[in-house]
């Protein structure tokens, strides 16, 4: 893998926030004695430098394809990056604690975009399975409104039939009784503001009983 030194020295010392930074032990190679060197881990780059103040970094390891575990070594607290395939560097780590271990061992073990793309794949296989099993129940269709007329609506007791896509004529029935006309703002004896309540109920009392006599005569004509 190519890389451009200067673009890494950058994204190695930007100001963005880092997924883990500290102090720990690198084993420089075979028989070699561990250094003490300050890592800083941002995303599957893990940098490694003199000091916290150095400006360069000495070195980068990209974690892409490893393994992280605990081995046995001369240093307490000590853990390897390990990588698959032949004549491939191993880096031997330390700790200076127990929870700082554990914690670099967590970080680094989840740094790898190949662990990215299993929680990814996880949380989809997830997801498809909420969604299978408890899916949102359909919304509801709204009541049909009744139809109106003369701004009343006309009610049944029979239920609406369902729709069936084809259209049917309506069965024949009894025809409604008729609606009143509409009236002007006059009695016959004069106007309805000098009508007292009582003579108003009267009169149109009477016309309503002589519709409904005039409806169930028609009624009972065959």
């Amino acid at each position: 893998m190519k890389l451009n030194e200067r673009s890494l020295a950058f994204y190695a010392t930007c100001d963005a926030p880092v997924d883990n930074a500290g102090f720990l032990y690198k084993k420089g190679g075979r028989h070699a004695a561990y250094h003490r060197r300050w890592f800083v881990l941002r995303g599957n780059m893990l940098f490694y430098f003199e000091d916290p103040a150095s400006r360069e970094p000495v070195g980068v390891i990209i974690l892409e394809g490893c393994t992280v575990e605990l081995v046995e070594a001369s240093e307490e607290f000590a853990f390897a990056v390990r990588f698959s395939g032949a004549r491939v560097r191993t880096y031997v780590l330390a700790a200076e604690s127990q929870a700082a271990m554990e914690g670099w061992v967590k970080a680094l073990s989840r740094a790898s975009f190949d662990y990215l793309r299993l929680v990814v794949r996880e949380l989809e296989q997830q997801l498809a399975t909420m969604r299978a099993g408890g899916c949102p129940p359909p919304p509801r269709r709204p009541r049909a409104l009744l139809p109106k007329e003369n701004g009343c609506a006309v009610w049944s007791t029979e239920p609406p039939a369902a729709s069936t896509g084809t259209s049917t004529p309506a069965r024949p029935g009894p025809e409604p009784p008729p609606l009143p006309p509409r009236r002007r703002a006059s009695a016959p004896n004069g106007p309805l503001a000098s009508a007292s309540f009582t003579q108003l109920h009267e009169w149109y009392g009477q016309e309503v009983r002589a519709l409904r006599s005039q409806w169930l005569r028609s009624r009972a004509q065959p």
